[in-house]
């Protein structure tokens, strides 16, 4: 199978294709606006609206950006990430307190409430604009991204259900949540969320548990570079071994390598070749 010239904005469902293009919507995030409308226009979408929201300190984020591009049958919105070394930090603190979660559902992480709570009024007007047929509607993203999206599609799922996701697509997400709203996250998204974990990644093993864990749904990504939709534990601890010391000179940095968004781009690539 040939990498195709666009996405197909008739996609519904999980395939490997549409992971591929929601893997190149979310490295879209990382992008400038001009850059983000040229190449919506490109993959078909004629609608872009750009989400941007400043914090003050002593947040250490500087900002919480996304966008949202729609065409007649398909809308992305896609959350941008973050530096790897930057979230690493920031999320091994164990201190950070709680926030409540969507719909005071559970609890997530104080820095994603604060992230998330910024910018989704306008993605929900956004898409309350842009929704106006049967169009699909997915969310997307990457590292502190991909918590976004998740916990995104899950407050749309709890508080705005005539707008939620039909699928969620994520790549090196980290720890975004207590068990309770992971539950209702497994419950209200079954099949339609899709969490990708490159290897050795080191974010998606933060923050550190039990406070925070993770939705069910797993799509790992071996040393091999092949997806894999289950996989024992064991198995990943092995794998996860043979990753860290494939390169002999650097095995540290294999955690912060395997976090780069176009790491997942390149693995998805291969895996449709």
């Amino acid at each position: 199978m040939t990498v195709p010239s666009t996405i197909d904005h008739h996609a519904r469902g999980y395939s490997v294709q549409l992971a591929y293009w929601m893997a190149q919507a979310a490295d879209l995030a990382y992008k400038d606006e001009a850059t983000i409308a040229r190449k919506a226009r490109e993959w078909g979408f004629d609608e872009v609206r750009h989400h941007h929201t400043r914090f003050t300190p002593p947040f250490p984020l500087q900002d919480t950006q996304a966008y949202t591009m729609a065409s007649d049958h398909m809308i992305i919105t896609g959350f941008r990430g973050t530096e790897p070394a930057q979230i690493r930090d920031w999320l091994s603190d164990a201190t950070t307190p709680p926030w409540p979660g969507p719909a005071g559902t559970g609890y997530i992480h104080y820095g994603f409430g604060e992230a998330l709570d910024s910018v989704f009024p306008a993605v929900r007007d956004a898409l309350a604009e842009l929704r106006n047929g049967d169009q699909t509607v997915w969310f997307t993203g990457h590292s502190l991204g991909g918590a976004l999206a998740m916990l995104a599609g899950c407050r749309m799922y709890l508080e705005e259900p005539r707008l939620q996701a039909d699928g969620i697509y994520t790549y090196g997400q980290p720890r975004t949540c207590d068990r309770l709203l992971a539950a209702a996250c497994n419950k209200g998204f079954k099949d339609r969320l899709h969490r990708f974990v490159n290897n050795n990644d080191i974010v998606p093993q933060l923050p550190p548990e039990p406070a925070y864990t993770h939705v069910d749904t797993l799509r790992y990504i071996d040393s091999h570079g092949r997806i894999r939709s289950s996989m024992p534990v064991l198995g990943i601890l092995t794998d996860r071994v043979m990753g860290a010391t494939a390169d002999l000179l650097a095995p540290v940095s294999d955690g912060v390598r395997d976090h780069f968004m176009h790491r997942y781009v390149s693995a998805l690539e291969k895996n449709l070749n």
